[in-house]
């Protein structure tokens, strides 16, 4: 599945934080602890360079513990970086990270000049809960749902530290297909630009293998099924899911699963581990060094005349004039 949503004021929003950036001396991303990977916005880890950055994974209360513990430590691998477990409903713990700004940058601690400091994350991560509790008051506007925050800011939070807000960004392409169901099903990306059942059914598989006690337990199981729409069944029975004449509403059960997820009444689920996700970027990698090299061989096979272009394959090689691109600019 391809989840693609990417608004314009998120493209405009990646170009002002690039252009900020210069300015800044540390970075606090916040994550979902729940994805952790899948919510680490790769074009951020580009802009960034070597400053140094304080991951936040916050939602820990809906994480799974353990793997909690295991992102921390393999993503403080990464030279300058320090990760910070909260939970929005942490106050007194989340202003801890202004005491973690300062000891991350002692020679501006000892100056008299603030710390420059910028937030980022996807949406729907808990950004502007966050600096309302650093700055002690209601500066961002909250919600649970993705894209609330749409303008950049500047916030003095006190004690020498500057704040540069941003608003949740995704990226424009996806590369990864686990983290479009994984962004899905946590709620980062809109409940329109996806499909219930696709998402239902990745998710339905994952949770039945990763955590088949808790899923056995929230929908009075006596076992769980093998495969996920055993279980969408069986769950959907449970709950009373049912078209006319007793047939499984899939579309709703899904729903149900994909709620309850979120809101953590399934329990402490993380969707992904580190182990998982080097497995999965060495697939991709694989996959794209494979689609390069598919392109290297047609197009010698083009210049051998042993295969007749396309026109989409003329339009890929065709070099675009500067008349041209002036032309489709405007």
């Amino acid at each position: 599945m391809a989840i693609q949503w990417y608004p314009g004021h998120m493209h405009k929003a990646q170009k002002e934080i690039k252009e900020v950036l210069p300015s800044v001396d540390l970075l606090i991303e916040v994550l979902d602890a729940r994805i952790p990977y899948s919510s680490e916005n790769p074009a951020i880890a580009q802009l960034r360079g070597d400053k140094p950055c304080i991951k936040v994974l916050s939602k820990t209360d809906l994480a799974d513990p353990e793997l909690t513990s295991q992102w921390q430590a393999y993503l403080e691998q990464e030279k300058g970086v320090k990760t910070f477990p909260t939970t929005t409903e942490q106050p007194a713990k989340i202003k801890q990270i202004v005491d973690l700004c300062r000891k991350m940058l002692p020679e501006k601690d000892a100056s008299i000049k603030s710390i420059n400091t910028m937030i980022v994350g996807i949406p729907n991560v808990g950004k502007s809960t966050l600096i309302n509790t650093l700055a002690d008051r209601i500066i961002a506007q909250t919600g649970n749902v993705p894209a609330v925050t749409k303008s950049q800011q500047r916030i003095n939070i006190g004690s020498g530290i500057v704040l540069f807000d941003t608003p949740g960004i995704l990226w424009p392409k996806i590369e990864n297909p686990n983290s479009s169901y994984r962004l899905a099903a946590s709620g980062a990306i809109k409940d329109t630009a996806m499909d219930y059942e696709d998402v239902g059914f990745y998710a339905a598989d994952y949770l039945i293998k990763a955590y088949p006690e808790l899923m056995k337990e929230r929908f009075s199981l006596d076992y769980i099924p093998e495969t996920e729409i055993e279980f969408l069944e069986a769950a959907a029975g449970k709950r009373g899911a049912l078209r006319a004449g007793g047939r499984v509403n899939l579309h709703k059960i899904c729903e149900v699963l994909i709620n309850e997820l979120r809101s953590g009444k399934l329990g402490r689920i993380t969707l992904e581990t580190p182990a998982m996700v080097e497995q999965e970027k060495r697939e991709v990698a694989d996959a794209h060094a494979a689609k390069e090299a598919e392109k290297e061989q047609r197009k010698q096979r083009f210049r051998e005349g042993s295969e007749t272009p396309t026109k989409r394959d003329l339009k890929e090689d065709k070099p675009r004039s500067s008349s041209n691109r002036k032309k489709r600019r405007r």
